[in-house]
């Protein structure tokens, strides 16, 4: 548990609020603590499993300053400032002491259900903040413990007539697994499957609409053998009351509420039916309604597959060496340094780097990689990737909390939560639209019997009609579906987006600006061509370069030594290696001492560069490129060009993003304008910018946003300014630093993804817009079918559950959004 204390600490200079920061994040336990100067307040979060109040307490009074409890805290500043006499004013305070959890809520059917539990649990002394999501099914609520008990909040959601499931703390990305204490490959979790009998034997809902269609059957067959007319009113009865009771619990808690969601809608319907006599349609529309929302409920939690495919990845367990063994332990208690051991066919448990054993990595949960990376001493694995071959032992660097997976899960829970621009809008309109109609339908009730003397049944009959219609569960859940729908499906390709925002302003780009190191380039140096000056061949001097290079860590002897393994040259040994900062090195091979550097090397050797060699340096510089000279006391033998190399898809990304209709493509580096055309022109890019600073790449984001849509492209190291100015942005680096920086991720790198991270978008905009006008026909039709007698109940209901699962599978179409080909 991860409780907050909120601590008011009055009059207090600013060196002493960070003595009193410092000082109580080294308790441990304590996982934050901030205090704010201006307000004189000091937020301390932490374990309460671990760390008791009284001891932050205690900690606070040793720093000069006393806090009490009387009902609540009180503070007590002893100084004015942390050096000097201490001042005895005492200034009474107050402290709030607040909780925080997180719960997964059951049996929601719209957007409307969620709001519900919002404002039941809002009404609860001692609450202070709550929000549900009816994408995620996820609740997370702040509440004062001294007031309000966790056992009062989760019966006050079940009285509302849903389920609920703690999971945790809502501070934590932590997710806890119930599933075999092996790291072998986690098998996913088994979904119910409305097509198998067992799905309706043993879901609550399920049970429900069965006995509601026996009662209805037997009611009718009753009837149609003519026996009395009681009997088949007590089987309608028998469906109406198992159908009915969660329906008008909640309906009822609603009335307390002074809220009208469909539950109480239709609970009043029904009554009515009941009350006109038409006992055969009250048990109809139950039926109907309790067929629509299982179906609904069911075929909308498969859009919430992707993160459940995530929570799966990730073994409870994981094997660690401690000392001369190797122990099976839970995730949690493994610490940072530790090393694990993971055997062939077995997941990684967490995120770690490789120190011994090489093998092939299954990373596509990850990734969207379909192809297996392979993984040698020093690279980076990642927790839930799969082990295909080889014996690994890796380092941990993250504990199970600050997983890559971990991090993914939680962004993607919260941008399946947000709410998109097109959803706020839909929920204004529902706000104001179900109390028109409720007005329509008392009129319609009343106006015509006693303004013009029309029967009653009659005409509250088409009221009760138009009560069932007035719920616009179709219109609110069609914005969410879509979204989560898009999200479930960018996240199993490799594309994260952080909410309903990122993924609607995708479609609408006009302009895309690309960083160029690491995004366009590898960020890393490759061999571009290898020059000889006749005395030796290209061949020769590649392999020397190499040969006398491999004991160097320089990113550039990396590169050359990396290039003469892919040509399978065979490489000597170096004699007398010598290191030579800022110049060079040099080094023996046989008898023959070589030199391989800069020109300033060669220089400070008193070895002379012909004219040939000066045109050949002038000409490497002339691309962009830098010069390695390659020589012997008696002269320079040749060179070898480098420069940061080419991401290998990334003409082809650019190529799928013109495809997509982005035709504007421009490139901002503060590298050198003849290196910026070079790479330009290799891929593809017509614009560029040269010689650049941050603030002037800032700058050029800004003039690109006065004519159209921009979304800005990077790693999100050097070029965060202009990544927050864009309209949208998107981080190809490394996972950490992408989570932090942009609006979409590209887990990967894979620069392709851009482009189907547009259409994905584009393709959302469109389904969430087919969904909103086809359900705001829909209920247009039937609002006028209603008033006019020619819809009955069963109908409306039918309409209004029919229309909600169309917009659902519409949505789910997304699911199956393809890549762009080139």
């Amino acid at each position: 548990m991860l409780p907050n204390s909120n601590l008011l600490v009055p009059r207090i200079w600013d060196f002493c609020k960070r003595s009193i920061e410092v000082s109580l994040q080294q308790l441990p336990g304590v996982m934050e603590a901030s205090v704010n100067f201006a307000t004189a307040k000091a937020k301390v979060l932490y374990n309460s499993e671990i760390l008791r109040e009284a001891e932050i307490i205690n900690r606070i009074t040793g720093l000069g300053y006393i806090v009490e409890h009387s009902g609540e805290l009180k503070s007590h500043n002893h100084s004015d400032s942390c050096e000097g006499e201490r001042d005895h004013n005492h200034d009474h305070v107050k402290a709030d002491v607040s909780k925080k959890l997180q719960a997964k809520i059951g049996g929601m059917d719209c957007g409307s259900c969620a709001k519900t539990v919002e404002v039941g649990l809002q009404q609860i002394a001692g609450v202070l903040e709550v929000s549900v999501s009816f994408a995620s099914k996820r609740m997370q609520i702040s509440y004062d413990p001294q007031q309000v008990s966790e056992q009062t909040i989760s019966d006050r959601v079940r009285t509302l007539g849903y389920t609920f499931e703690q999971i945790g703390e809502a501070s934590s990305h932590q997710h806890t697994h119930s599933r075999d204490h092996d790291n072998s490959v986690s098998k996913p979790t088994q979904k119910p499957d409305p097509a198998s009998w067992k799905f309706w034997i043993n879901n609550r809902r399920g049970q429900s609409v069965i006995l509601a269609a026996l009662g209805l059957v037997l009611g009718l067959l009753t009837q149609h053998l003519a026996l009395p007319i009681w009997i088949a009113r007590a089987f309608y009865g028998i469906g109406i009351v198992i159908a009915g009771y969660p329906i008008a619990r909640a309906g009822l808690f609603e009335l307390r509420l002074r809220r009208a969601d469909m539950n109480l809608l239709m609970t009043i319907s029904v009554i009515g039916a009941v009350i006109l006599g038409d006992w055969f349609e009250a048990t109809l529309v139950l039926f109907l309604f309790s067929l629509g929302t299982t179906l609904q409920v069911f075929t909308f939690g498969r859009t919430r597959n992707a993160i459940s495919a995530l929570m799966d990845l990730t073994p409870p367990t994981a094997t660690v060496k401690r000392g001369n063994k190797e122990v099976t332990v839970p995730v949690e208690s493994v610490q940072v340094g530790e090393i694990l051991t993971i055997r062939p066919g077995g997941r990684v448990a967490l995120d770690g780097v490789v120190i011994s054993g090489s093998s092939a990595i299954d990373q596509s949960p990850i990734t969207g990689e379909s192809i297996p990376e392979d993984k040698a001493p020093g690279d980076t694995v990642f927790a839930g990737t799969l082990n295909q071959s080889g014996f690994l032992e890796v380092k941990v660097t993250h504990t199970v909390s600050d997983t890559t997976v971990s991090k993914i899960i939680h962004l993607v829970e919260s941008a399946q939560g947000s709410r998109a621009p097109s959803q706020q809008w839909v929920d204004r309109f529902a706000l104001v639209y179900t109390p028109i109609v409720i007005l329509i339908a008392i009129a319609i009730a009343l106006i015509p019997p006693l303004a013009f003397a029309q029967p009653f049944n009659v005409w509250v009959y088409r009221a009760l009609v138009m009560l069932v219609i007035a719920c616009p569960c179709a219109l609110v859940i069609s914005t969410p579906v879509s979204i989560v729908s898009a999200i479930g499906a960018a996240t199993r390709k490799g594309v994260l987006f952080k909410g309903g925002n990122a993924l609607e302003t995708a479609g609408r780009l006009t302009t895309f600006a690309f960083d160029k190191t690491g995004t366009i380039t590898q960020g890393l140096p490759v061999v571009q061509k290898v020059y000889d000056l006749g005395k030796v061949s290209a061949n020769m001097v590649l392999q020397i370069a190499a040969s006398v290079e491999q004991q160097s860590e320089h990113p550039l002897s990396k590169a050359i030594v990396a290039k003469a393994h892919e040509q399978g040259m065979e490489l000597e040994a170096p004699i007398n290696f010598t290191a030579l900062p800022g110049k060079g090195i040099q080094a023996n091979l046989r008898e023959q001492l070589y030199f391989i550097g800069n020109q300033r090397l060669f220089l400070d050797q008193g070895i002379r560069l012909s004219g040939e060699a000066e045109s050949l340096l002038a000409e490497i510089e002339q691309l962009g490129q830098i010069p390695v000279l390659v020589g012997t006391n008696e002269g320079l033998l040749g060179a070898i060009a480098l420069s940061d190399g080419i991401r290998l898809e990334a003409t082809e990304a650019l190529r799928q993003l013109k495809r997509v209709g982005l035709k504007r493509l421009v490139m901002l580096t503060g590298d050198r304008t003849a290196v910026a055309k070079q790479i330009a022109q290799q891929v593809g890019i017509t614009e560029y910018r040269a010689e650049l600073l941050p603030e002037d790449k800032l700058e050029e984001i800004q003039l690109l946003r006065r004519v159209g849509v921009v979304g800005m492209v990077g790693d999100g190291i050097n070029d965060a300014p202009a990544l927050a100015a864009a309209d949208i942005s998107f981080a190809v680096g490394g996972i950490d630093i992408a989570l932090e920086t942009a609006d979409v991720v590209i887990v990967g790198s894979d620069l392709r993804r851009l482009a189907y991270a547009v259409e994905l978008s584009r393709r959302t905009v469109s389904v969430i817009q087919q969904n909103v006008v086809f359900s705001l026909i829909t209920k247009g039709l039937f609002l006028l079918l209603g008033t006019f007698g020619f819809v009955g109940l069963a109908v409306a209901v039918l309409a209004d559950t029919g229309t909600s699962l169309l917009v659902t599978a519409n949505g789910m179409r997304l699911f199956k959004t393809k890549t762009v080909k080139d």
